[in-house]
């Protein structure tokens, strides 16, 4: 995507929908009730995770029970360290504190709690770009350490594909041509990043590629979700057992949506942005240098200002914004 095209405008919701939005996302809100939790008994260790013996408790501060319980409550303590709701008093005793910003997200303005959640947005970001735990493992050698090159893992590679994503999502999104608000099939946004443009019939190198890539974008928004980015609806098991058994006649590939004019596109896995992802991703793009207009933001200026901004505008964006300019 160029960074020199100016986008589509977005209509956004208002900071205090957003805000609430943001404090609802279950990562967030359950990072801020652990936050809240900690006490002088807590303690972590020297990465700052949440001793083994105290995750019990903190799941079930938040409710959580079954296999996944600890694996939720860690996630959670993690999220509340890296946004700076926790803070570590004492490296070495372990101890800790609620953070400054803490307070900012429960008494703070809307812009406040956007901005923390924004922060916690990265973090999420950075993690789904991180290979699998049994990857990891298996790259680890004798004395602990990851060889990235046994990964075959590049990790400015993965954050750039999955940055190009989430803009594909986005321009899906708000672009007159896509669904609106509607979901969106993860073969075709993994398609986007991968087959050329002015490919006729894909190859089967191609259509395995969109596999994969489809595969991995399911697991990066099973993380994106409890952040409030996206609403994900997961690509179907059964697919995945057919593949793993050869039942589907050849792979995931042979399967792809579009062989069979019958296929349930949906069982090949959608996703679409929230309001709260559309403000998050639209944000990260104007970080990243794009023209990432919004529905409002002539309304301060002159006539000059509306005329010359509003000519590249779709038709619908024009009135709203003139409207809003009219106001």
């Amino acid at each position: 995507m160029s960074d020199t095209s100016p986008l589509p405008p977005v209509r956004l919701a208002s900071e205090p929908e957003l805000a609430r939005d943001a404090l609802a996302a279950p990562l967030l809100s359950r990072a801020a009730r652990l936050a809240r939790w900690a006490s002088p008994a807590t303690r972590v260790d020297a990465g700052g995770a949440l001793l083994p013996e105290q995750l019990p408790a903190a799941a079930g501060e938040l409710g959580l029970s079954g296999d996944d319980a600890a694996a939720s409550a860690s996630e959670a303590w993690r999220m509340a360290v890296d946004t700076g709701l926790v803070e570590i008093t004492d490296e070495e005793e372990g101890t800790v504190a609620a953070g400054a910003e803490l307070r900012r997200l429960t008494g703070g303005s809307p812009h406040d709690v956007l901005t923390l959640w924004l922060t916690a947005l990265d973090a999420v970001l950075a993690d789904a770009s991180v290979p699998d735990l049994d990857g990891l493992i298996d790259a680890m050698d004798e004395g602990g350490a990851v060889d990235l090159s046994a990964l075959d893992w590049d990790p400015q590679a993965e954050a750039e594909f999955l940055d190009g994503v989430l803009a594909n999502l986005y321009l899906l999104t708000v672009g007159e041509s896509g669904p609106g608000a509607g979901p969106v099939p993860l073969p075709a946004l993994a398609a986007s990043m991968i087959v050329p443009s002015d490919m006729g019939e894909p190859t089967d190198d191609i259509l395995e590629q969109v596999s994969d890539a489809m595969m991995r974008l399911d697991d990066q928004f099973r993380l994106l979700e409890p952040i409030g980015l996206v609403v994900h609806r997961p690509v179907d098991e059964a697919l995945l057992e057919d593949a793993e058994s050869g039942t589907d006649g050849g792979g995931p590939a042979a399967s792809a949506p579009g062989s069979d004019d019958d296929v349930d596109v949906a069982r090949y896995g959608m996703v679409r942005l929230t309001p709260l992802g559309l403000y998050g991703i639209r944000a990260r793009l104007l970080e990243a240098g794009h023209d990432a207009p919004a529905v409002g933001d002539l309304a301060d200026k002159g006539a000059d200002a509306l005329l010359d901004g509003t000519a590249v505008f779709p038709p619908p964006a024009a009135h709203a914004e003139t409207e809003q300019w009219l106001a």
